[in-house]
């Protein structure tokens, strides 16, 4: 996720501070990782470096001085740009799970327990998404971010099923390779 075009795409709808920015980001992508308050004053600086932000003025307002920013025309059309490129899909899937696998294989390990337990703990989570988006007045946003996030875990517990079955054949690889 490209977090300057995540702040671009927050600021189209007009001048903000940094702590609404993150506070919005938060609300609007529930299932990701949290945005940490420096790295969104790092990335505005680096809008403003860049020519796609510009500060659009500072005030405090009896609390602490908050510095407001705005998308230039350049961001503007830089955001147009990015949110018709078409992500391409990933060449190579990193998969932590696997190479735990191979790696309980080559250190004589149960990798069969490691998948019944890796299993378990998808299987919690996707309890918890299920509640998460079912559970009355939950919004639009929270219910698709959540129906992403449950199609992947599906795929990982899909892939857990076939590995399992195979993991004789893939233990013998694994031993003579």
């Amino acid at each position: 996720m490209s977090t300057r075009h995540i702040l671009l795409g927050l600021l189209a709808s007009g001048p903000s501070h940094g702590y609404d920015l993150k506070r919005r980001h938060d609300e609007r992508f529930p299932q990701a990782r949290p945005l940490a308050y420096g790295q969104v004053y790092t990335t505005l600086q680096r809008l403003v470096r860049d020519g796609l932000a510009e500060v659009d003025g500072t005030a405090s307002d009896g609390g602490p001085e908050r510095t407001a920013y705005r998308a230039t025309d350049e961001g503007a059309r830089e955001l147009e740009r990015w949110a018709v490129e078409v992500a391409p899909p990933a060449p190579f899937v990193t998969n932590e799970i696997f190479a735990k696998v191979v790696v309980s294989i080559l250190t004589g390990g149960d990798a069969g327990a490691y998948l019944l337990a890796q299993r378990a703990a998808h299987m919690g989570r996707m309890r918890e998404l299920t509640a998460l988006k079912t559970a009355p007045g939950a919004d639009l946003t929270t219910v698709l971010s959540a129906d992403y996030a449950l199609n992947h875990l599906d795929a990982d517990l899909r892939w857990m099923t076939t590995t399992a079955a195979r993991l004789t054949t893939l233990t013998t690889e694994v031993r003579t390779a």
